[in-house]
């Protein structure tokens, strides 16, 4: 049986995001604000639909009018590049539901957004901006920690980070965003040697992997900061990459799946596209 007084403080990202949108809602409802977003799915696969239900929904709920451009499986590069360029002046944030089929070249499709409309920040620009300090365009997800970070007080100048992940959705932005605030980061990776040698020294460790479970308690330091990205569907249940039981008894924090990083990235999405509308409209938006 657990000992609840020695485990560790849940980041209650369901909370944060909650108060993001409230504000994101009443800052539309106040300024008769009609921002707009699009989303670009291709294929039938059973996880994009319901990533793109969820985010239709949520935006929805908060008066961002949205749309789901769907497309077959076998879409070819240039009708979706094309529609893209057609959607550009249109709205105020695309995004491009991950995967894409394979055939088609990621960065190509991508690259078709407008730097300003990139809500997700996975642009070669967005994520160029990123390196050389400009956080505006940074993708959700990492923008998403830096939030929980922020509203917990937890502290990252000077502190060893981490993180399980070399993407251009989360690791390596994240890392350039941690070092921007005075961090030591440590990327590691599908050919790290001595993965826990690395896990074991980290102040606040950041695992998005995708393997349920796979970060135990032997593996992390007394105290630690845990953020957990990693999302798998285990039977019928979610599970994160971190084994929640072990790991609680052990660190300071821990983002709980579901309800920890997802809704606040969801929230950072859709910040942005408010963020863009005002931008366009020369409105003030307080982030």
């Amino acid at each position: 049986m657990l000992d609840k007084k020695n485990m560790a403080i849940l980041l209650d990202g369901t909370k944060v995001a909650a108060s993001i949108l409230d504000r994101i809602k009443n800052t539309i409802k106040e300024g008769e604000l009609t921002p707009s977003l699009a989303i670009v799915l291709c294929g039938e696969k059973p996880e994009s639909l319901l990533y793109t239900t969820m985010k239709q929904k949520k935006a929805t709920e908060i008066g961002i009018t949205t749309k789901i451009h769907r497309f077959p499986e076998k879409v070819s590069q240039e009708e979706l590049c094309l529609a893209i360029t057609e959607l550009n002046p249109q709205v105020d944030g695309i995004i491009i539901q991950l995967p894409l089929p394979k055939h088609l070249d990621q960065t190509v499709i991508l690259n078709s957004i407008e730097l300003l409309k990139d809500v997700d920040g996975l642009t070669t620009e967005s994520l160029g901006r990123v390196l050389k300090g400009d956080e505006e365009t940074a993708p959700a997800t990492p923008r998403g920690i830096i939030k929980l970070l922020e509203e917990y007080n937890l502290p990252v100048k000077g502190k060893k980070i981490t993180i399980i992940n070399h993407s251009n959705i989360l690791g390596k932005p994240l890392a350039m965003m941690l070092t921007n605030r005075g961090a030591t980061v440590t990327i590691c990776h599908e050919h790290t040697v001595e993965l826990t040698s690395h896990t074991k020294q980290a102040d606040i460790l950041i695992s998005g992997i995708g393997i349920p479970q796979s970060i135990t308690g032997d593996m992390i330091k007394e105290g630690a900061v845990i953020f957990d990205v990693g999302i798998s569907k285990v039977g019928d249940k979610i599970r994160g990459d971190v084994h929640g039981e072990e790991v609680q008894q052990k660190a300071a924090y821990l983002t709980p799946v579901p309800g920890g990083v997802g809704p606040v990235t969801v929230a950072m999405l859709l910040e942005k596209v408010v963020a863009v509308h005002c931008k366009k409209k020369t409105v003030k938006f307080i982030v």
